[in-house]
């Protein structure tokens, strides 16, 4: 991959792998092509919402996860466990589904942000190597092993970055995406909330990360799900951001290609808000373990929206 020379030094003795989870399964439904608008062009539409949470009234919340069926499944076996809850904000994160413009199919992770507005990861819709978007988005709120209810459509899709300065791995790797259902006021949405890196990093173990990761359910998980790696979300508890660095916020929950675009939460007075938005990780080349994972942060979305204002 391509990095801007001054970040060499940081990544040294490292391996930038951006979290897409691409696969060679074609599509062959025809769906709405989404209209792409560059951050800087934002300021042509009104996005909805005010960055507070949502929760249908009809709907509950709940603080377990896992509420709603244990299938039998031990605790203990592995710090992340499976999302089963359907329930607030469970509810609210979902899988993206794309095609890329040579009809290839990848996942990434979203959530809700409002009624319509879905967050996720700018490589999630624009392929970080060559710059083309995808042509087709879907996003399915709260899969759990394949199954689900609604399915969504992608008809617009505003972005950070389309990664034509070089750099595959980039702060402003976000993209907010218009869905063509109000599904935010069937499944709740997520609150969103800039705050300061000192803060972040002081409350040690203080958030949490939900993500379809390609590598979940692990073989300690597998026979307890049907549909494969990729259709259960994960939930990981005492997640840290570490640092920022050249950014991005360095965090230390367990990712894996398709938790693109997966949110790290913090429950602020009883509610929950995204603090950081997952996107990229470290690997030693010669272990092929993570060293860091990488986060956009809150502050770098909403001045960018605001910027042209």
């Amino acid at each position: 991959m391509r990095i801007n020379k001054r970040y060499t030094a940081f990544f040294l003795s490292t391996i930038l792998s951006v979290a897409t989870g691409i696969s060679v399964q074609a599509q062959t439904k025809d769906g709405i092509t989404p209209k792409f608008i560059s951050s800087d062009q934002a300021s042509q539409i009104r996005l909805e919402g005010d960055g507070k949470p949502f929760t249908p009234p009809n709907l509950g919340r709940s603080a377990k996860p896992n509420e709603g069926g244990t299938r039998g499944i031990p605790t203990g076996i592995d710090n992340r466990i499976p999302m089963l809850s359907r329930r607030y904000p469970w509810s609210a994160i979902g899988r993206v589904q794309g095609t890329t413009a040579d009809a290839k199919s990848y996942h990434c992770t979203g959530s809700l942000i409002s009624d319509n507005l879905v967050l996720t990861n700018a490589h999630c819709v624009i392929d970080p190597e060559t710059g083309e978007f995808s042509k087709r988005i879907q996003f399915m709120p709260n899969v759990i092993d394949k199954r689900y209810e609604d399915i969504a459509e992608v008809e617009q899709v505003i972005y950070g970055t389309d990664f034509k300065d070089g750099n595959t791995i980039n702060p402003n790797d976000w993209a907010i995406m218009k869905i063509n259902q109000p599904l935010g006021r069937k499944y709740g949405h997520l609150g969103w909330k800039a705050i300061p890196t000192e803060t972040l990093t002081k409350n040690s173990k203080a958030f949490f990360f939900v993500g379809y990761s390609k590598d979940f359910p692990t073989d300690k998980y597998k026979r307890y799900f049907t549909a494969g790696q990729g259709w259960t979300a994960s939930y990981e508890a005492g997640c840290s951001i570490i640092d920022e660095k050249a950014g991005f916020l360095l965090h230390d929950c367990s990712t894996a290609g398709g938790s693109s675009g997966g949110a790290i939460i913090g429950v602020i007075n009883g509610d929950p808000y995204i603090v950081a938005l997952n996107n990229a990780e470290a690997k030693n080349l010669r272990t092929g373990q993570d060293i860091a994972n990488f986060a956009v942060k809150v502050s770098t979305i909403q001045e960018a929206l605001l910027r042209k204002k």
